[in-house]
């Protein structure tokens, strides 16, 4: 796969997240990588992460947009906006609760071990509180 770079984790990851596209973005994933969504759930292995995220993208449309970032051969941190778009009701969404056409927008600071070119583990912690708004990115 090769180094993990600022321009291939925002536009190759960060891009294949956004746009769904479940093949290019979890190349980026050691087999048994670990993600922590701010303490509210962890998942273990890259299927896990397939199964949650297919589970999220059937009723938001997530869309992630990268503030900062600082990147070396070890890791990746940085601070994400995200903006969850619903297209269905969901009273238990991670979250918080949202009806159909309304959005939640979170900042998160995220944390990634890099190892043999892979994330191995990931990390993410709210850095403000969630706001709902109009859709932005729809």
């Amino acid at each position: 796969m090769g180094q993990i770079t600022r321009d291939r984790w925002v536009n190759d990851y960060i891009g294949a997240f956004n746009r769904g596209d479940f093949a290019s973005f979890t190349s980026f994933y050691d087999d048994n990588v670990t993600l922590n969504l701010s303490g509210k759930r962890q998942l273990i292995g890259k299927q896990a992460i397939i199964d949650f995220y297919t589970n999220v993208f059937e009723r938001i449309k997530e869309t992630l947009t990268v503030e900062k970032v600082v990147v070396d051969e070890a890791g990746l941190a940085g601070i994400v906006s995200t903006e969850f778009h619903a297209l269905a009701d969901w009273p238990d969404f991670i979250a918080g609760p949202i009806l159909k056409g309304e959005s939640i927008f979170i900042e998160s600071f995220v944390v990634y071990t890099i190892r043999d070119g892979k994330f191995t583990e990931i990390r993410s912690a709210r850095s403000k509180d969630p706001v709902k708004g109009p859709p932005k990115s729809v």
